[in-house]
């Protein structure tokens, strides 16, 4: 199956998108002329993109700034995405935040700030998406964007890994009641991956030592998720629903 071709012009929300795996996701489905709407809170960025994800070759670009810890900041999104592109085909949950912090020190409010936007902020933008396709009786594809860490637990990212284990279920239960709506929800769990901010960490013997741990002896990089990403949200995964697709270079299997 041709994957540009099952998603050309396809209409999709990628959440968080300014920096990081949602920036890179951005690109992705540019590449493959879908139409995008990239969602943040920080709108100038977006605006920035827009022009690069035109030139990449997507069929139409919508910069939205959404809040997803904020309900209505997301049907606010929502609504301008009906009225641009007429619809909603694929959804992309990935904004999450990570604080460090130990579990026994950890303020209330920053473990409601973690939550509201790993796990509420998916649930919303879930049920946004749902409820148009349920109506239209019409399928769609969700991603939520976890982490290895919902797999197994991590020192002094409690929350983190509570919110992202919590998503994992969410992607299984979701998948299970909406089946019968044409709706497939599945979820992509990174492994660690190079970015500008734990670049000094994995400089560190810590650091390198956790590598080393690793099956595969090497960070992941970006283009390892292409691959993973374009399967769960083409026709390509049209028989796979409430599947968890780990790209960790084997990290989780190697952790006892």
């Amino acid at each position: 199956m041709d994957l540009s071709q099952s998603l050309r012009g396809r209409s999709v929300l990628i959440t968080g998108a300014s920096s990081g795996f949602g920036a890179h996701f951005a690109g992705l489905m540019a590449r493959v002329g879908a139409r995008i709407a990239i969602a943040a809170r920080r709108i100038g960025e977006l605006e920035a993109m827009t022009a690069e994800l035109t030139a990449a070759g997507a069929a139409d670009v919508l910069a939205v700034r959404m809040d997803v810890s904020d309900a209505a900041s997301i049907d606010a999104g929502f609504a301008a995405i009906d009225d641009r592109f007429g619809g909603l085909d694929i959804l992309v949950n990935n904004a999450g935040i990570g604080v460090q912090a130990s579990a026994i020190d950890q303020p209330v409010d920053s473990y409601d700030q973690v939550m509201a936007v790993n796990l509420r902020g998916p649930w919303l933008a879930a049920q946004a998406a749902a409820r148009r396709w349920r109506t239209a009786k019409r399928g769609g594809v969700i991603l939520n964007i976890a982490s290895i860490t919902g797999l197994r637990a991590m020192n002094g990212l409690a929350a983190y890994s509570v919110s992202k284990a919590a998503l994992i279920h969410m992607t299984e239960s979701l998948a299970m009641e909406w089946a019968r709506f044409g709706i497939r929800v599945n979820a992509l769990a990174p492994g660690y991956f190079a970015t500008p901010i734990n670049a000094e960490h994995f400089q560190t013997e810590a650091g390198k030592a956790l590598i080393q741990r690793m099956p595969m002896r090497r960070l992941g990089r970006y283009e390892d998720l292409d691959g993973p990403f374009l399967l769960l949200v083409s026709d390509a995964s049209r028989y796979m629903t409430g599947s968890v697709v780990t790209v960790d270079g084997g990290h989780t299997i190697a952790s006892l």
